[in-house]
């Protein structure tokens, strides 16, 4: 009996060490994803090149290190805590897109370039969702909730005291001049992590009613206007009020079925405000020039859809390619040598991983969450209906930004996270 004793006191020490190891691994991909290693990134030519991510590059060896010593912390920590459960993190459907994707990295027209950032999509997934599972949605939401904060501060400190948390004269785009950016390498960043960062800010407001929560929802709220990203600026009030919605018709316990379909014309009403100007439709199919230039992007990518429905170009292929971009030979030009990302995640989703893999991804993404959300428990409410409000924004944000996919996206990072914390949700407590 002795002996047994002392093997279990001995035992006990790891036992313990793993949830430190999981929690210190999430915050490092937090603040990987959310301030990365090139925070204020001068936005000069040779800067510009990286295109809008602002973060060097896939194949930056600091980079890819960084990563992967956060995926074997966290899985190690997983597999201490959890055993064999721990691989259920990943949900199957998800699982098979990024098969997918790394499968369809072979065909790219630079497949070691398209290899490496497929590596590094699955790396991020994965942390993410191991992450979230190993500490807790309480403990997730709360170290998110701190991350955001702490960007947001150093946002609105850094207008009065760093340049380049500006957008200054010499932007190929003359309109960007002026607008905030912060810690971020373009606006649209900026203000998409400042909407993301309201909407969880809003809720540790209404749950708790910390004065402190109100004030950085009203900070987020501000910064996000300073940007001037107009699509953050407009779908944050219609994701609010999906949110609130969702949360209202299930407490009421109203019929599932009609708030569904009630959302579901929210999102279609908000997407047919935004292109309902006659005048601006007609300029934008006349002049390939308006709406920033997305236009020209977007026929181009239908062009090539039309060409390559089944399979796409491969994946990562879209951005930062140079001429083995899938679009060089559907536009005039060599604009699109130097384009991010395509203002569309879902054209871009059928440019890159074809339609197979838009079908994937329309059914990890989409499908099967809003599947989660109507499923919710009353118990978890509070909960859901800010990981909604998440879901609807980005669901939205998509129709004019390319974050599905998008390697460390800040904005795609946030959407793995809901996913994540939906998933886990039943295990939340109260």
């Amino acid at each position: 009996m002795a002996h047994s004793g002392t093997r279990y006191a001995l035992a006990q020490p790891r036992v313990r060490f793993a949830p430190w190891i999981a929690e210190t691994a999430f915050l490092a991909l937090l603040l990987m994803v959310f301030i990365g290693l090139m925070p204020f990134a001068p936005r000069d030519p040779a800067t510009l090149a990286i295109g809008e991510s602002g973060f060097a590059g896939a194949g930056d060896a600091t980079r890819q290190i960084l990563y992967l010593v956060v995926l074997v912390a966290t899985l190690g920590a997983a597999l201490e805590l959890r055993g064999l459960q721990a691989l259920r993190a990943v949900p199957i459907p998800l699982a098979i897109l990024l098969g997918w994707c790394l499968l369809s990295a072979t065909w790219a027209p630079a497949p070691d370039v398209a290899m490496r950032r497929a590596a590094l999509e699955i790396v991020v997934v994965v942390s993410a969702m191991v992450g979230v599972q190993s500490i807790g949605v309480t403990r997730a939401l709360g170290l998110l909730r701190i991350v955001l904060a702490l960007v947001l501060i150093v946002n609105w400190i850094s207008i009065p005291l760093i340049t380049q948390a500006i957008h200054l004269p010499g932007e190929s785009d003359p309109s960007l001049v002026g607008d905030w950016r912060g810690l971020y390498f373009h606006k649209n960043i900026a203000g998409a992590v400042s909407a993301i960062s309201a909407i969880v800010f809003l809720f540790f407001a209404i749950e708790t009613r910390r004065k402190a929560d109100i004030a950085l929802f009203a900070a987020a709220v501000g910064f996000m206007v300073m940007t001037q990203s107009k699509s953050s600026i407009g779908l944050l009030p219609v994701a609010l009020l999906a949110a609130w919605i969702y949360r209202i018709a299930w407490k009421r316990g109203m019929d599932r079925a009609i708030v569904g379909v009630t959302l579901g014309l929210i999102c279609i009403l908000a997407v047919t405000v935004a292109i309902a100007d006659s005048g601006l439709i007609a300029r934008v199919l006349e002049d390939p020039t308006e709406f920033t230039g997305r236009t020209a992007i977007w026929q181009a990518e239908t062009a090539f859809v039309r060409d390559h429905a089944w399979l796409g170009s491969g994946f990562g292929s879209f951005a930062d390619t140079g001429a083995a971009s899938p679009l060089h030979d559907y536009v005039g030009g060599g604009w699109v040598e130097t384009e991010a990302h395509g203002h569309n995640a879902y054209l871009q989703l059928l440019v890159t991983i074809g339609g197979v893999g838009f079908a994937l991804a329309m059914f990890a993404l989409v499908v099967q969450p809003f599947g989660a959300f109507l499923r919710a428990a009353t118990s978890e409410l509070a909960l859901k209906s800010l990981l909604f409000a998440i879901f609807v924004f980005m669901l939205l944000h998509n129709f004019l930004e390319s974050d599905f996919l998008e390697g460390d996206g800040p904005a795609w990072v946030a959407f793995v996270l809901m996913l994540a914390m939906l998933r886990s949700a039943p295990e939340a407590a109260p």
